[in-house]
């Protein structure tokens, strides 16, 4: 049963969804039929957001795209609308529950603008990021992009007659600067904004540094819980009735989930208490992987605490 203040606050709420492609935005508002169509780009952005004002939109529900949705939302967060960005796993897990297994942008969009409605209350809101954060997030991007590039061309070198190998030795080069001056330009971010929690532990190397400033900006703002669920380090129960199943993580933030997973390698080796905890773990007949699982999400929650005194801290100076 919803509460009367619930109830009021569903009928003055304007629910939308926005379908986002690389060269389209599809706009719909939740109880009407029509969708509206809008290019993906900063003239296209600017009428959306025009149209959101007009509605006057309450919650708006885009899904993660690949970084399409980026400029659309940074565009709303700057017009102080209120949006939200969901898992694209769980806008079609909402699409099979409601029986609709067809998949257009328009059947998407209207998707969307219905959950915005009726998980108004579990959605959590935007926030756009510095300036900083946004270049760094744009490094570190193409730093993956490279060196999967990297290794691809390694591996390809290595089956390739000489006369090709040469050629590929050039492209090899090349990205191996390319990758120099793009971990030059993280490190020069990192050290102007890193803070001693990311930096406080054994093992938290600068591309740990780097994807936690940029990935995690929920970093000290959660419980230990609830980062570890984030990132996907949380084991999830899959009990029913009687029986008990074997809890797996799953979900979360993979690119955070790697960098946390190469800190906790280096961590259990080099830092005592990670160490010990992880012989503990052994000891107890736990097997290495799920000990290691253990220790990252150990370390996660240690500097998920450090960095909320350090926010906590600053609260205090503030005032």
């Amino acid at each position: 049963m919803l509460s009367t203040r619930q109830l009021y606050r569903r009928i003055d709420m304007t629910a939308v969804g926005i379908d986002v492609g690389k060269a389209s935005l599809d706009l719909a508002v939740n109880g009407q039929a029509a969708v509206t169509r809008y290019p993906n780009t900063r003239a296209g952005i600017t009428k959306a957001v025009k149209r959101l004002r007009t509605l006057k939109a309450t919650r708006i529900v885009v899904e993660a795209t690949g970084g399409y949705e980026e400029a659309l939302l940074e565009a709303c967060c700057d017009g102080g609308l209120w949006i939200a960005r969901v898992n694209p796993r769980q806008a079609r897990d909402f699409a099979r529950a409601t029986g609709e297994l067809a998949k257009t942008d328009a059947i998407d969009a209207r998707l969307l603008a219905l959950m915005a409605d009726l998980f108004a209350d579990r959605l959590r809101c935007h926030v756009a990021l510095p300036l900083w954060q946004r270049e760094l997030r744009s490094w570190l991007r193409r730093r993956s992009q490279v060196v999967m590039t990297l290794q691809a061309q390694k591996q390809q070198s290595a089956m390739a007659p000489s006369e090709v190998r040469k050629l590929v030795a050039g492209t090899i080069a090349a990205l191996v600067r390319e990758q120099a001056a793009i971990d030059a330009a993280i490190r020069t971010l990192v050290k102007e904004h890193a803070t001693p929690a990311v930096q406080s532990s054994k093992g938290l190397g600068p591309v740990f540094q780097a994807t936690v400033l940029a990935l995690l900006p929920e970093l000290g703002h959660l419980d230990r819980r609830q980062i570890a669920k984030l990132v996907g380090v949380a084991p999830m129960n899959r009990d029913s009735g009687q029986g008990s199943g074997k809890r797996r993580i799953r979900g979360g933030r993979s690119s955070v989930r790697v960098a946390l997973y190469m800190a906790t390698l280096a961590a259990v080796r080099w830092d005592p208490m990670m160490k010990a905890h992880y012989l503990q773990l052994r000891e107890r007949g736990k097997l290495g992987k799920i000990a290691l699982v253990a220790c990252m999400r150990k370390l996660l929650g240690i500097v998920n605490a450090r960095r909320r005194d350090e926010l906590r801290a600053e609260g205090h100076a503030m005032v």
